[in-house]
């Protein structure tokens, strides 16, 4: 398989009114509007935890948190080589990696859809660490290297990088009330 590469096109961007506060406005949500998909590019580039969803040979699910990037249109997560998200998507590459938060009222959850392919390439792979640590720094850096030595486990394979290039991505806003859901459609 080869690794998605840049996303040149820009998807179709549907609100979804049924779930939106299109159909029942409140205050301030007479015209609720598709969120744009650069905005959501820029919340996937920010977000620093996401939750991976990946699917067993036998069909139960496996969810996950892990830490991801969003580099030239897709995002890169890593797992152990022999880790269940890496068994699972040997099996069956289709994946959701969801990101967002737990508020009834205010923030963004993001969901991305698509097909994980795993980076065999070299000069791909250091740009993944180097969009890892770019955007993780302090977080995943300590006296003693990097979280977990990311980037030497990544070129040594014994730990694996995976692209998500999306093929749909669902958005959900609340905002004091006014709720938006969009769905990007590539």
């Amino acid at each position: 398989m080869t690794t998605p590469g840049p996303a040149e096109q820009q998807p179709v961007s549907e609100l979804d009114e049924r779930y939106s506060s299109a159909l029942n406005p409140r205050p301030g949500a007479e015209e609720v509007t598709a969120t744009e998909w650069a905005q959501a590019q820029r919340m996937l580039g920010a977000a620093e935890i996401f939750w991976v969803s990946t699917v067993r040979p036998d069909g139960r699910l496996h969810v996950t948190p892990a830490i991801a990037a969003w580099h030239e249109g897709a995002l890169y997560f890593s797992t152990g080589a022999a880790e269940q998200k890496a068994r699972n998507l040997a099996h069956h590459g289709r994946c959701a990696l969801t990101t967002g938060g737990n508020s009834l009222t205010e923030g963004f959850d993001l969901v991305v859809e698509g097909e994980a392919v795993r980076v065999e390439d070299a000069e791909l792979l250091e740009e993944v660490i180097a969009a890892y640590e770019a955007k993780y720094g302090a977080h995943i850096t300590s006296a003693e290297g990097t979280f977990h030595g990311i980037g030497n486990a990544l070129r040594a394979g014994r730990t694996v990088a995976f692209a998500v290039a999306p093929t749909t991505a669902y958005g959900f806003g609340r905002d004091e009330g006014v709720y938006t859901h969009t769905r990007w459609t590539f």
